[in-house]
């Protein structure tokens, strides 16, 4: 383990969990069991950009819900587990299956069922507002809280440690992206 910002310019895949990183934690139930969340478009934008250009993302959490799944869908994100209350058996089906070295590996959680994933990979970073003991786990903290930028904070960072930043400026939309596919 050396420098993180040399670090993370070998960085292979991103997982990351939902609620708490993708959001700010906040669910609102509906009537038919799904949940509402709000999400950053520019850490949505961030992610399809990432994926658009090769890198690889995968979503892990114990969040559920047909609104989480097409949200992840839209975003052009392939590998997701859902309802998952076995992280750590996810994240090494997940590198396993792609081929990945967990050192290369950067892994987004917020809370507690978070930390063994956390401590599976060479890379664990967290939003500013995570627990105490996911801040003293990571690697990097955020200056972003979950839901509010965190997200766009370490994949910009890596793609900028990588020179893939911006470097197409089409950008990508969520109908640009599916086009592309």
């Amino acid at each position: 383990m050396g420098n993180f910002k040399e670090d993370i310019a070998r960085c292979e895949a991103f997982v990351f969990d939902v609620d708490g990183v993708m959001t700010d934690g906040g669910i609102i139930p509906t009537p038919d069991g799904d949940f509402i969340r709000r999400y950053n478009a520019k850490d949505g934008y961030a992610l399809a950009y990432a994926i658009k250009i090769g890198y690889k993302v995968c979503i892990i959490t114990g969040g559920r819900g047909r609104t989480l799944e097409n949200r992840l869908r839209m975003l052009g994100i392939d590998h997701f587990y859902v309802d998952c209350m076995d992280k750590i058996t996810a994240i090494r089906e997940y590198m396993a299956g792609q081929g990945l070295d967990p050192a290369n590996v950067i892994y987004m959680g917020d809370d507690i069922p978070d930390l063994d994933c956390m401590r599976e990979v060479g890379l664990p970073v967290c939003p500013a507002d995570a627990a105490a003991e996911v801040i003293e786990a990571s690697r990097y903290v955020s200056e972003f809280r979950g839901g509010e930028g965190a997200v766009r904070d370490i994949v910009e960072q890596v793609l900028r440690a990588r020179g893939d930043w911006a470097r197409d400026s089409q950008g990508v939309t969520p109908s640009s992206f599916a086009a592309s596919r």
